[in-house]
């Protein structure tokens, strides 16, 4: 019989907040951690918005010779690793570190180091290139950091399936336990794809909102005058562990993890499939595992990017899975508030499903004014819900066709 896996803690770099509980809270108030950009010349760019950490400053966790050593990226995702570690109570020095891992995701990677060593191998040539450039740059860069933190000796890898990163290292740690592999996992998502390169690139592709004159309005999910997502960046990790595990220390437990699931659309490379067909997939999949039935879920936090095509296939995937139960679902994008971090994006919203769960209260998809014919679910428009939630699913869909659902439930013992 497969073990139980319960979430024990919880932490989050984003442009709202970097405390879990602030970020719920802003969350339900409905406020916005989009603005004009600040970390680079947005005068070079025709969008002028996004959701940027501009005051970060990780010095509290990190010292300023690691931090050095470190890209941006690496960065978000050690100290949302070192609060998660500290919500947990987990004290890593009386655990067998042998069966403590990460497994972490990240769309893109140290972006910002390739772009500071391509300057300089252009401008001053290859011997100027750093030392620490690999190192930096490196995808699995930000999972290693943390396992070198605490000295964690079991699995430790990374995943890249763009916007679904975090999600599916999530669902592979939730499987990792399962299976007896690891007795915790630290897991998650991190992203800092905020570089010239990351908004020229996103700009260009014509995938980004142009509401410029209006930044906290910009990300309007499931709007009838959505027109393209707003680009982010942060963090979101959080600990699974095995239920006897999580109990016989008394850990406080957020939610049990109940199931994962996943699916390639086989398709284009970065639009969705129109109908929904791989979402579809890996939410049935999700469902499947859990061995619940599509009338017990209460809230889906969605993927609910803001593009055009995305929220009329995730809308019609839902549809699709949850049939006539679908109407009686809260929906909600939390991109409304907080922009789309790429590979972070996942860990961020299961951070904020886990919280949702506990308290009660769905949150809002803000912006939310005038709802598209084609969207034609419960969203949450606005304003936040108060609902009993035993069971709720978190979607991510990335570029490349990958999907990844998540279910969690109430913990009841």
């Amino acid at each position: 019989m497969s073990r139980r896996v319960v979430i024990t803690g919880l932490g989050v770099v984003t442009s709202l907040s970097q405390d879990v509980n602030d970020l719920f809270q802003r969350l339900l108030a409905g406020e916005s951690g989009i603005h004009e950009l600040k970390i680079v010349d947005r005068d070079r760019f025709k969008v002028k918005i996004g959701g940027d950490v501009y005051d970060w400053d990780p010095s509290a966790d990190i010292s300023n010779k690691e931090a050095k050593r470190l890209d941006r990226f690496s960065q978000f995702g050690l100290v949302a690793g070192i609060r998660a570690v500290e919500d947990s109570g987990l004290q890593f020095d009386s655990e067998d570190i042998r069966k403590c891992g990460v497994i972490l995701g990240s769309g893109i990677g140290g972006l910002t180091e390739i772009e500071n060593q391509v300057e300089r191998l252009l401008y001053k040539g290859p011997d100027r290139v750093s030392a620490l450039t690999i190192p930096k740059l490196m995808l699995n860069a930000a999972g290693g950091n943390i396992s070198i933190r605490y000295g964690l000796r079991g699995i430790n890898y990374s995943v890249a399936t763009a916007c679904a990163s975090a999600n599916n290292a999530m669902g592979n740690a939730f499987q990792c336990v399962q299976a007896g592999v690891c007795d915790v996992v630290v897991t998650g998502g991190t992203e800092a794809a905020m570089t010239q390169m990351g908004v020229s690139g996103f700009q260009n592709m014509k995938a980004l909102s142009m509401r410029n004159d209006e930044p906290a309005r910009a990300s309007r999910p499931f709007d009838i005058d959505r027109d393209g997502f707003v680009l982010s960046e942060g963090a979101g990790v959080l600990i699974f562990e095995e239920l006897e595990h999580a109990k016989a220390r008394g850990a406080k437990i957020y939610c049990e993890v109940m199931g994962f699931g996943a699916s390639g659309d086989a398709g284009h490379i970065t639009q969705p499939d129109p109908a929904g067909l791989g979402a579809s997939q890996a939410m049935s999949g999700a469902l499947n595992d859990a061995n619940i039935n599509p009338d017990q879920v209460d809230y889906v936090n969605a993927h609910g990017t803001s593009t055009p095509l995305g929220d009329k296939a995730e809308t019609q995937a839902i549809k699709s899975v949850y049939g006539s139960a679908a109407a009686g679902l809260n929906v909600s994008s939390t991109k409304s508030s907080l922009g789309h971090s790429l590979g972070a994006s996942g860990g961020i919203e299961l951070v904020v499903t886990c919280k949702a769960i506990e308290s009660s209260t769905i949150p809002p998809t803000i912006n939310l004014d005038d709802q598209d014919p084609e969207c034609d679910l419960n969203y949450t428009p606005n304003t936040p819900v108060d609902r009993e939630i035993n069971f709720a699913m978190s979607n991510s869909f990335g570029f490349g066709g990958h999907n990844a659902s998540i279910v969690v439930g109430k913990f009841t013992g």
